[in-house]
């Protein structure tokens, strides 16, 4: 593990932070003074002036963009003047002063954040596959804690696969379409190696990759382009929404806007015309107004979903949104009616996109997958066939087409 121990300011400041790397050493971290990719970040701040004050605060962002992921702690001198400025900032999990670097150490220790740094990835022997997709797990973990959600604390912390250990199952699995999958994956980093990097490793693996569900913040031109470059990456994004309402967003703890999400989905569309985006809604959240509401059901239709994945909100004790007085399931149930429907009318909208066009599908035991999501069936179609087909008519959840060509 490496931890990255960045000083501004004075010579006790470098002296202090000196002692501290040697602390840390002695933990068995990898230790660096050079901003850059760590586990870990040690910020050692200066307040001789306001432009100290002002690169202090900026080297958290600085760190984060080396690894959003990572825990920062927060000491010195500008902190002890300003701690407030700094515990509001995302990623900073601990602020201490200038008074108390010598306590940082030992805080970090009772606070398990060295536990939580240096857990690893848990390895599991390659799942049982079936001649069509592999699942293939990749990340483990969540930093994000949404307000309705259990999992960090039931799962702990992110933390990834060896992109060598991703990419020894991957060539091995034999399978036609491998489905990278993990609670996080967007989250996903082995040092250098994020889930666009990832991707570029696999593309002379002979399977076409599709994606687990995603984080918005992922989606950059960069990582559009990786995926592009790549070229076995399908055009299918599941994007997790939860709500169309920038405020419920907020109370949800979900970090972007609705004006940010769909400036995602653009994005996605400029890149991939045919994309398939899919999400999760969460319907009848506590603090959702009717206004609220009807800003997810019109979501549904300007992100133009091919398929939208909605459920009710149910309380989970042990998390910040337990705490918030539940609507009433009356309520719930109407608004999910309502919900069901605009899901419905964009699915329907998708599929009629493509008909009449050929698409290549990956038949499974009752149907396939087409490369952007649509559900495909056809007579003759055998499990782990791979075809071209022509898309015909809507037929149950899905299309029925002609295939055209086995591809072998």
């Amino acid at each position: 593990m490496k931890a990255c121990v960045f000083t501004l300011g004075c010579k006790m400041n470098e002296v202090e932070s000196a002692s501290l790397m040697r602390g840390l050493e002695a933990r068995g971290f990898e230790v660096t003074e050079t901003l850059g990719y760590a586990d870990l970040y040690l910020l050692n701040t200066c307040a001789v002036t306001a432009e100290a004050e002002r690169k202090s605060r900026q080297a958290v962002a600085r760190m984060r963009k080396f690894n959003p992921n990572a825990p920062v702690v927060v000491c010195g001198c500008a902190s002890e003047r300003d701690a407030e400025g700094f515990l509001g900032k995302e990623g900073v999990v601990l602020v201490l002063g200038a008074q108390n670097k010598g306590k940082v150490l030992d805080v970090l220790e009772e606070r398990g954040i060295f536990r939580e740094t240096e857990q690893s990835f848990c390895e599991l022997p390659s799942p049982k596959q079936t001649k069509t997709r592999a699942f293939l797990r990749i990340q483990d973990g969540c930093n994000r804690f949404c307000s309705y959600c259990l999992i960090p604390y039931l799962r702990g912390r992110t933390r990834s696969r060896s992109a060598e250990s991703v990419l020894s199952e991957a060539r091995t699995c034999g399978a036609k379409e491998i489905v990278l999958t993990g609670i996080d994956i967007s989250s996903y980093r082995d040092g250098e190696v994020g889930l666009g990097e990832l991707l570029l490793l696999l593309k002379n693996v002979p399977a076409r990759i599709r994606l687990g569900s995603l984080e918005e913040g992922i989606v950059t031109e960069k990582f559009l382009m990786q995926m592009k470059e790549a070229g076995n990456v399908v055009p299918h994004f599941h994007l997790s929404l939860q709500s169309g309402s920038s405020s419920v967003l907020k109370a949800m703890n979900r970090r972007y806007t609705r004006e940010e999400y769909l400036a995602c989905c653009k994005k996605i569309y400029e890149m991939f015309p045919d994309a398939a985006i899919t999400t999760d809604v969460i319907v009848g959240f506590p603090t959702e107004t009717e206004e609220d509401f009807q800003e997810s059901l019109s979501i549904v239709g300007e992100a133009g979903f091919a398929r939208v994945h909605c459920f009710p909100f149910s309380s989970r004790p042990g998390t910040a949104a337990a705490k918030k007085k539940d609507l009433s399931a009356s309520v719930k149930r109407e608004r999910m009616g309502r919900m069901l429907e605009a899901a419905k009318r964009a699915e329907t909208a998708y599929v009629s996109r493509f008909l009449g066009t050929e698409r290549t599908v990956l038949f499974e035991e009752d149907g396939g997958y087409s490369e952007n999501y649509l559900r495909v069936y056809a007579d003759g179609a055998e499990e782990g066939m791979l075809a071209r087909v022509k898309l015909i008519k809507p037929y149950r959840d899905g299309v029925f087409a002609e295939i055209m060509e086995e591809i072998k």
